[in-house]
């Protein structure tokens, strides 16, 4: 967590670190707990390629996307979610809470979280939630596309 909070000291956004007793498990508990719409909350997916992992940052909103066209915008044949033993080997963190910012991975966007003025997602930490402006997703990762 230190590691988070460095990197968005250092930013000019907004953002909050929420602690909460549960974790929060899915996008419609993340509604119910923090009164928001379900399109702002903003899992990171961690997507197996035949190019390596990348970080996806998807909106709640999205009841399913595409992994076609994923692999379309990032240029590679095959893509499918890692398995929680590849997310938990390639970030450091467990499937669910996933932090939004300071991967070492080639990232993509969902488009739909601009929508917001601010989305909630991982810290790393099951009982903690970062809620940030959708423009420091695109300065803190490394953003390669923006899905739409």
């Amino acid at each position: 967590m230190n590691e988070l909070q460095n990197i968005l000291e250092k930013s000019e956004y907004i953002y909050e670190i929420i602690e909460h007793d549960q974790p929060i498990r899915s996008r419609e508990d993340g509604k119910k707990y923090f009164g928001i719409e379900v399109g702002q909350t903003a899992p990171t997916l961690i997507l197996k390629t035949d190019k390596g992992f990348f970080a996806f940052i998807i909106s709640g909103k999205r009841e399913r996307f595409e992994f076609d066209a994923i692999a379309e915008i990032i240029g590679c044949t095959k893509v499918k979610l890692a398995s929680p033993k590849e997310v938990q080997e390639i970030t450091g963190f467990e499937v669910g809470s996933v932090r939004m910012v300071g991967l070492s991975l080639p990232c993509v966007l969902d488009k739909e979280l601009f929508s917001y003025d601010f989305v909630y997602g991982g810290t790393g930490q099951p009982t903690f939630t970062l809620k940030i402006e959708p423009k420091a997703l695109e300065e803190l990762n490394q953003v390669i596309a923006i899905f739409s």
